[in-house]
């Protein structure tokens, strides 16, 4: 794996205590009037890889828009590596926390993939050699160089997906957010997907519907509902408990089980 997998300097020498995320009664209301999120709660240390689980209309996406400022919450407080998120921190914010959304199309708007993954780092200002090589390193982690000069409208889904990502990885962030990541998949992209989220082994929160998905990329979980957190735990826990799921409208494949 390349250097998009390692921790810089001066980001190895932040105080162990400070969480890569931390989130602490999160509310906000769309115009229609319709509550979405309710003192939302949530802490992720460095390192982890989560999981957020919910119904459809639980709050999860709107939770995610909120991490690097798309979104403006009603009342809470947000901190990325402890930095508050807040409009005068909002172009280090949007640094720092790398969001990947569902559709790739939502995206990506360059002529070239090369294109795309350079948009981000250059406007957070390099150029030249620096940004080359974060291109470079960028696709070649998520196995997209060889379609560099490509325009992405040529692609695969899967690929588009993976130079979404890359787009996100090039940026070099702290914390790395996907919005139903498996979703539109064949399975060999799908597995292809989650070798390159493995291998990256960086902070990551997962909003998904896949539960199998959360399983195997995902030590722990959190159960949003009605826009407030109702589990969290070991995945393999949250996923094994019937009733749990049950009463948030979740389930697992027929015939899936668990290891």
């Amino acid at each position: 794996m390349d250097s998009l997998s390692k921790t810089s300097p001066e980001r190895a020498a932040a105080p162990e205590h400070i969480a890569a995320l931390e989130v602490s009664g999160l509310t906000y209301e769309y115009p229609d009037g319709h509550r979405a999120l309710r003192g939302l709660d949530l802490r992720v240390e460095r390192g982890e890889r989560v999981a957020v689980l919910g119904p459809n209309g639980a709050g999860k996406t709107t939770m995610t828009l909120h991490l690097n400022g798309v979104l403006r919450a009603g009342s809470g407080r947000i901190e990325v590596g402890g930095l508050p998120v807040q409009q005068r921190n909002l172009t280090e914010i949007r640094r720092r926390v790398g969001l990947v959304f569902q559709d790739p199309d939502d995206q990506l708007f360059m002529p070239t993939v090369r294109e795309d993954v350079a948009f981000g780092p250059a406007n957070f200002g390099l150029r030249g050699a620096e940004l080359a090589q974060r291109v470079d390193s960028a696709l070649a982690a998520v196995g997209m160089a060889e379609h560099a000069d490509r325009s992405p409208l040529h692609l695969s889904g899967g690929q588009r997906k993976r130079v979404a990502l890359a787009t996100a990885l090039a940026c070099d962030p702290e914390v790395l957010v996907l919005d139903e990541p498996s979703s539109n998949l064949e399975p060999v992209a799908r597995r292809e997907l989650a070798e390159v989220l493995l291998d990256w082994g960086g902070t990551m929160l997962m909003v998904t519907h896949d539960l199998p998905y959360a399983w195997q990329l995902c030590p722990r979980s959190v159960l949003i509902d009605d826009g407030a957190v109702v589990a969290d735990g070991p995945t393999a826990e949250i996923l094994a408990d019937a009733e749990l799921l049950a009463a948030h409208r979740l389930e697992l494949p027929f015939g899936f089980q668990l290891l």
